[in-house]
């Protein structure tokens, strides 16, 4: 049974080496909204929202004070909104959400999503058209939008669609160097318990409520990889899973404490290595320490494989349920390392996708010159989902055009976003691909009954 001291063996790693919690986020379902009526819905959510949510924040920083452990992150995501909107208008309940999370004084909220893995509803392309509004006109509001699955394949035409809601994004929110397109999330087989922003949605699947934690910790890792320089990868994998229990193992307290102090179930750990602009908190480091130049040479492939890998062998024995997406994220933008490395040229678009088939999620928070048309945006998004629905995974695109600007320059977001600098895209057309529309069929291992 985990406590205090299972979080005193962790004090150097959070007083040295930025380990901290990522993320409590409340998961709450909106399916009791539904009785209000289109007119009230808005209103509606926000009371749900207020009510559910009053003490989250309150019982993180209690927890904080209480064992000395840094959560950087009080937020909220809720079912997915195409699947309440009968008739209301979706963006009036995006600024309801963007309220209630003010009011309970939450970092972000996510679940402005729809999944239309198979066919877009009527609900579901009304939403997905509204996001760039959705995102301009609120300031803590996250969007997702799910594509693709395993056992469904590609909607091609959500596929096209999203290259258009991304650009316009893109344009609306130019005087923030696109700061909409960082809130939007598209995937192929979305888990339903992710905490982390900005793909965060409550699925259908997990009941009224739930409390789920993310765990960050890749300077600890970083860290602990010194001790075995120049030793074999096994001895290396061994270090990463000892290491990722002890993190794990402090994001289980955490989450077992907030959901007993809010009176709400227990959902899911997510383990995965969330890397922040900081020095000292970057994924790219850790793959650096394992004997590469430089993040993006060849290798990096082979590096995040062994990282991902252990981590969540190391981390699945300390919490009682792991969920969420769990592994190595890598974020351009977030991550310092990276930042570095895509600076230099060693890392590209094309070296990134290829990290994807063994990282926890894909191609994250990278900005594209200004001028990348829609239909080549739809084409990243096309390949990304190919490669999380042949290899069961999810994968994800959160690709931010920088209008009004070329390659070499660079996006600064500040706080957890940092800075992205612009990385070349393929200047061939992908237009008459993206117009067949339609759907990429499932793999022949999707069927599985």
């Amino acid at each position: 049974m985990l406590n205090l001291s299972d979080v005193l063996q962790t004090n150097k790693m959070i007083s040295e080496q930025k380990l901290d919690i990522r993320t409590i986020t409340l998961g709450l379902s909106l399916l009791p909204c539904l009785s209000a009526g289109p007119a009230s819905l808005p209103q509606a959510v926000y009371d749900r929202i207020c009510k559910k949510a009053e003490n989250l924040v309150r019982v993180g920083e209690e927890i904080e004070a209480d064992y000395g452990i840094p959560i950087v992150n009080k937020r909220i995501s809720v079912t997915p909104v195409s699947l309440i909107l009968e008739g209301a208008d979706p963006v009036a309940i995006a600024k309801a959400m963007d309220r209630a999370a003010k009011a309970v004084g939450v970092n972000f909220i996510g679940g402005y999503s729809a999944l239309v893995h198979k066919r877009m509803g009527l609900c579901d392309e009304k939403l997905i058209r509204s996001i760039p509004e959705a995102l301009c006109e609120t300031e803590l509001v996250c969007s997702s939008v799910n594509v693709g699955s395993t056992r469904a394949g590609i909607n091609m035409d959500a596929v096209a669609l999203m290259g258009k809601v991304i650009r316009e994004a893109a344009l609306r929110s130019r005087d923030s160097d696109g700061l909409a397109c960082a809130k939007l999330v598209v995937f192929c087989n979305a888990v339903e318990d992710n905490p982390f922003m900005a793909g965060a949605f409550h699925g259908v699947g997990e009941g009224d409520e739930a409390i789920n934690v993310g765990v960050s910790g890749p300077g600890v890792v970083a860290q602990a990889l010194k001790a075995v320089r120049g030793q074999p990868f096994d001895v290396v994998a061994e270090e990463i899973k000892r290491t990722a229990f002890k993190i794990t193992r402090m994001g289980q307290l955490v989450a077992r404490e907030a959901s007993r102090r809010l009176d709400l179930p227990f959902g899911i750990v997510d383990l995965s290595l969330a890397p922040t602009p900081a020095m000292g908190d970057s994924v790219a480091h850790i793959l650096e320490e394992m004997g590469l130049e430089r993040c993006g040479i060849h290798g990096t492939t082979a590096a995040l494989a062994l990282l991902n890998d252990a981590v969540k062998k190391g981390g699945v024995m300390a919490s009682s349920h792991v969920g969420g997406l769990s592994g190595a994220f890598i974020p351009v933008s977030e991550d310092i390392g990276m930042i570095e490395a895509a600076r230099c040229g060693a890392l590209t678009l094309d070296k990134l996708e290829a990290m994807t088939c063994v990282c926890s999620v894909g191609l994250d928070m990278i900005a594209v010159p200004g001028d990348t048309d829609e239909s080549t945006l739809s084409a990243i998004i096309a390949d990304e989902a190919a490669i999380g629905m042949v290899n069961n995974k999810t994968t994800a695109v959160r690709v931010i055009p920088a209008v009004g600007k070329g390659v070499g320059e660079e996006l600064v977001f500040g706080g957890l976003l940092g800075q992205a600098p612009v990385m070349p895209v393929h200047k061939g057309s992908a237009k008459d691909f993206i117009a067949r529309g339609g759907r990429i069929p499932a793999p022949i291992h999707s069927l599985k009954n």
